[in-house]
C-alpha cells in the first residue's frame, strides 16, 4: 500500500510537470520538431505576451537554449554573431529610432569578438567591455540587402553623415541597434526577455515571427555591417509574422 502511494505521487507529479509544461507552451506559434536543425536552435514554440506595460517575449527550442556560442575570430571584421530573434509588425519609433524603418526585432546575441552593451556588465567582472560573449539583448531593425547575399537581411546602417533618432542607449555602431539592457533569462529550453514598452498600445495586436539564425560582420565593417547569413530556423517557416501579440 506504501509503495503504490509513492508511485501514486510520483504519477501525479509527472503529469502535472507535463501539464505545467504544455500550458507554458499554449498558444504564439508551434513549430515542429527538425532533426536536421541544432537542438539548441531548433524552434517549437514562441510567442510575445502581455501584463500590464510589459511584454515576454519566449521562445522554446528542441534542446538546450543557448549551449551554442560562435567561435573566437580575434577580430571584429568577417566575426560571428549567433541569435534568437523575435521579427515584429511593431513601428521602429516605438523603442527610439525613426518611423518606418524596417522590421523592427528583438534578438538575444552572443558574440565573442566585440562588446556592443558599453552600459551594463552582464558578466558581472567590473568590466564593461567584455561581455560580448554572455548573452545579452538588443533592439535591431532589419532590411533586405543585397551585398549581403540575394534575399538576405542586414541591421539597417546608418549613412554616414546622418544625424538619425536613435534611443537613448544605443551603443554607438553606425547601424540600427539598440543596447537597452533587457537581462534574457535562457532556462533549460526556453529564452525569455521582459521588456516594458511606454506606449502599450501601439504593441497589443501587433504581429511576431521567431527566427534563429547566424550573423556575420562584413570585412568592410560598414554598409554593410551585420549581415544574416545563417537562417537556421523560422518558426512560422516563411518569416509570415503569424504570432499576435496579446494578453495571456
Amino acid at each position: 500500500m506504501f509503495k503504490l502511494t509513492i508511485l501514486s505521487a510520483v504519477g501525479l507529479l509527472c503529469l502535472s510537470l507535463q501539464t505545467n509544461a504544455d500550458q507554458h507552451h499554449d498558444n504564439g506559434i508551434q513549430s515542429n520538431t527538425n532533426p536536421n536543425i541544432t537542438p539548441g536552435f531548433d524552434i517549437v514554440h514562441a510567442k510575445i505576451s502581455l501584463q500590464g506595460n510589459v511584454a515576454t517575449f519566449h521562445m522554446a527550442v528542441s534542446g538546450a537554449a543557448g549551449k551554442n556560442k560562435p567561435g573566437a575570430t580575434g577580430k571584429l571584421a568577417d566575426s560571428h554573431v549567433f541569435s534568437y530573434v523575435w521579427p515584429t509588425s511593431i513601428d521602429s519609433s516605438e523603442v527610439g529610432f525613426e518611423k518606418n524603418q524596417g522590421i523592427l526585432a528583438l534578438a538575444v546575441t552572443a558574440h565573442p569578438d566585440f562588446d556592443d552593451t558599453p552600459l551594463f556588465d552582464e558578466n558581472g567582472d567590473g568590466n564593461l567591455n567584455n561581455d560580448g560573449d554572455t548573452w545579452h539583448s538588443h533592439w535591431v531593425v532589419l532590411k533586405n540587402n543585397e551585398r549581403c547575399g540575394k534575399g538576405a537581411l542586414a541591421v539597417v546602417d546608418i549613412p554616414k553623415g546622418s544625424n538619425p533618432k536613435l534611443p537613448k542607449t544605443w551603443p554607438g555602431l553606425p547601424i540600427l541597434l539598440d543596447s537597452p539592457g533587457w537581462n534574457p533569462i535562457l532556462q533549460q529550453e526556453t529564452i525569455e526577455v521582459r521588456v516594458p514598452f511606454d506606449n502599450i498600445s501601439a504593441v497589443t495586436q501587433q504581429q511576431h515571427d521567431a527566427v534563429t539564425a547566424g550573423l556575420r560582420v562584413n570585412e568592410s565593417v560598414h554598409a554593410p555591417l551585420l549581415c544574416v547569413v545563417n537562417v537556421m530556423d523560422v518558426a512560422s517557416g516563411d518569416l509570415s509574422l503569424p504570432g499576435k501579440i496579446q494578453a495571456d
